[in-house]
């Protein structure tokens, strides 16, 4: 291989690595917690952007940039419970801009800022524990 061929291939050598490793980091809703706790890893990821799949619940309100993200899919609300009570198989999505409902049983990526505490969002009233804000989704 002449120098110049190396050098017009090495961008893509460097980030073939990048990309093949991004489709592997998407992570599974168990991850992000331990217990009733969040996991050592959520705690790292913290502020950081993740990827994350499931399904999404049937939204709230229609025309919203808020919906859940479900391990399964659930036809009915999965959620409006309390702190104590909040189930570790969600996570509540806040997307940048308003988005067309998918349908529950069809399987997404999603992709977003993670943040982890107590919020209750002023419009709904629901209770997060864990959310993805500035988030955008594909199909996984």
């Amino acid at each position: 291989m002449r120098r110049r061929q190396f050098l017009t291939l090495a961008p893509a050598l460097i980030a073939a690595p990048v990309v093949l490793r991004a489709q592997d980091d998407t992570l599974k809703l168990r991850e992000l917690y331990e217990g009733r706790d969040f996991s050592p890893l959520a705690r790292d990821l913290e502020g950081t952007t993740i990827d994350v799949d499931g399904y999404m619940a049937p939204p709230l309100q229609a025309d919203s940039s808020f919906f859940v993200l479900t391990k399964i899919p659930m036809s009915v609300c999965p959620f409006c419970e309390t702190e104590a009570e909040w189930p570790d198989d969600i996570v509540a999505i806040y997307t940048r801009r308003k988005f067309d409902t998918v349908p529950f049983n069809r399987k997404i990526v999603v992709t977003g800022a993670l943040a982890l505490g107590s919020y209750r969002d002023p419009d709904t009233g629901f209770l997060s524990m864990v959310r993805l804000e500035n988030a955008r989704l594909r199909f996984g």
